[in-house]
């Protein structure tokens, strides 16, 4: 008996396409943030397909915390653990995809640039990057 397959009636290849996480709340896949899972897939898909264009994951509010380093986070989440998710952040920005901390949330947090991972960057602001980002022609992604 023959296994049933999987049958794509709409292709889809993307040859220019630039896109930009919001990263604002806490949505999960078992351990793993599905947004940070998503920017993976999407840098993969990138290469794969030779799309040009740029990924960018904003984290702000309550997601803010996922872009500290060890010290920061174990200090935030009253861990030892350190930051679960450097590894996949520092693999993310190997891949070309730009990491951003919102200033706002540090200021409410007491948290400056050293607190952050290597490689982060910090914007004035999530919400007027993100339609500053969206004016220019980036597509928002809500995980």
């Amino acid at each position: 008996m023959t296994q049933p397959t999987l049958h794509v009636d709409i292709p889809i290849t993307l040859k220019q396409a630039n896109a930009v996480f919001n990263m604002d709340h806490l949505a999960f896949a078992g351990d793993t943030p599905v947004g940070i899972h998503y920017m993976h897939l999407l840098a993969e898909r990138y290469v794969k397909d030779g799309t040009k264009g740029k990924i960018i994951g904003i984290f702000h509010g309550d997601a803010a915390y996922m872009a500290l380093n060890d010290k920061a986070y174990n200090a935030y989440r009253h861990v030892n653990t350190g930051n679960p998710y450097k590894g996949t952040i520092a693999e993310l920005l190997k891949q070309g995809v730009q990491m951003e901390e919102c200033a706002v949330s540090m200021k409410a947090h007491h948290w400056v640039n050293d607190d952050l991972l290597p490689g982060v960057k910090v914007n004035a602001g999530a919400v007027a990057r993100l339609i500053e980002l969206v004016q220019q022609g980036y597509v928002q992604i809500q995980p």
